[in-house]
């Protein structure tokens, strides 16, 4: 069987994805990250989500202590809108995370000798940050090709982004045909023991779940799983 490195955050997108790499036929090893973020909620559910799906997980702890977003100082708000903004890069950008995340995830996938690494990364998230975007993947793929030895040795490590065309709807869709635990799913930034529901990444997913005429187990406080 085929192996995969699935970066898993909890949330919808990520777990969509593993979903997926599960679906194209690959045993998938997740990797968690607790880099210092305000919200721990998220690597609850991110375990939980690993376990439903029946796969090994690694949660990868480090800090960044030089700061620089919202996710990660409590003395900057975490922005709060009717409506998510995504015509500017957010306080709720993490300097060079997915770099960071990337890294971790292909020395994994090289010393496991795993074939691919799988990102959830998504349209509405490269409208805002830019190490979400086509123009990114592309130039990491070039990092991970010349930058190690199973690169250099023709054996390169896939990255697939497979919701990067996709919105919210779209990804919601896609999961609950796959049978995606969204029950047990987090998407505040800001943590707690209920959504706050006025952040953007609550609103992306509020919205998400309306359009797609489904009602969010979580927003609507249904599960038992929070």
């Amino acid at each position: 069987m085929k192996n995969a490195i699935v970066l898993l955050s909890g949330g919808i997108d990520s777990s969509t994805t593993l979903y997926i790499a599960k679906s194209f036929g690959y045993k998938c090893s997740c990797l968690i990250f607790d880099y210092g973020q305000r919200n721990k909620r998220e690597i609850v559910s991110a375990r939980k989500v690993a376990k439903r799906a029946g796969c090994d997980f690694q949660v990868l702890s480090f800090k960044l202590p030089w700061g620089g977003s919202s996710l990660l100082d409590r003395n900057i708000d975490i922005p709060q809108h009717k409506k998510p903004i995504i015509k500017e890069i957010p306080s709720t950008y993490v300097p060079a995370r997915n770099t960071i995340f990337l890294s971790f995830a292909l020395s994994f996938a090289e010393a496991s000798r795993a074939e691919a690494i799988f990102i959830g990364a998504h349209t509405q998230d490269y409208s805002g940050y830019p190490d979400c975007r086509p123009v990114y993947f592309k130039a990491f793929k070039k990092v991970a090709d010349s930058g190690t030895k199973a690169g250099i040795k023709g054996n390169s490590i896939k990255i697939f982004t497979p919701l990067l065309q996709k919105d919210k709807t779209d990804i919601i869709k896609i999961g609950l045909a796959l049978k995606v635990p969204y029950d047990l799913t987090w998407s505040c930034y800001k943590g707690g023991s209920r959504p706050c529901g006025k952040c953007d990444s609550c609103l992306f997913r509020i919205n998400g779940f309306k359009k797609a005429g489904i009602e969010d187990p979580i927003i609507y406080g249904k599960s038992k799983n929070i």
